[in-house]
């Protein structure tokens, strides 16, 4: 069994800076994964994080302390955590993933005309994390 726990939040970055944030919390996140046995996935677009961890429970709740006093960010909601018996992202220690026509469709069939992951629920939330590994992972240029 995994722990798997999502969270979104606004982005606090502004144009000029974005993508050295990105660059910033990629590289500190693939770091501190791989040497935690963390897996995920971090999604951005509209101007929103989420992201979803897979592995130990203790190690990610600590992480996730961290990550809520991070200044690149706010209105940080953590989703309900559960359980499951394989992880999507084990391939990854942090897959990132940017703005994504499958996304916009997903969340066009919810009734959304942008990415907000504060509407997800229970079980849209469960079809949109196997969305996101199913994707092909972008690079921040």
């Amino acid at each position: 069994m995994l722990f798997q726990f999502c969270y979104a939040s606004k982005a606090l970055s502004d144009p000029q800076s974005l993508l050295s944030d990105l660059r910033d919390i990629l590289n500190e996140a693939h770091h501190f994964n791989y040497l935690n046995h963390i897996y995920g996935v971090l999604y951005f677009a509209d101007g929103y994080f989420f992201q979803c961890l897979e592995g130990d429970q203790t190690t990610i709740m600590q992480l996730f302390e961290k990550i809520k006093k991070d200044r690149r960010h706010e209105q940080v909601y953590a989703f309900p955590a559960r359980n499951v018996e394989q992880g999507l992202f084990q391939d990854w220690s942090m897959k990132f993933v940017r703005k994504n026509s499958a996304i916009s469709i997903f969340f066009q069939q919810l009734g959304q005309e942008s990415f907000n992951p504060y509407l997800l629920n229970k079980d849209s939330i469960c079809a949109f994390i196997p969305l996101l590994a199913e994707i092909e992972m972008d690079q921040v240029s």
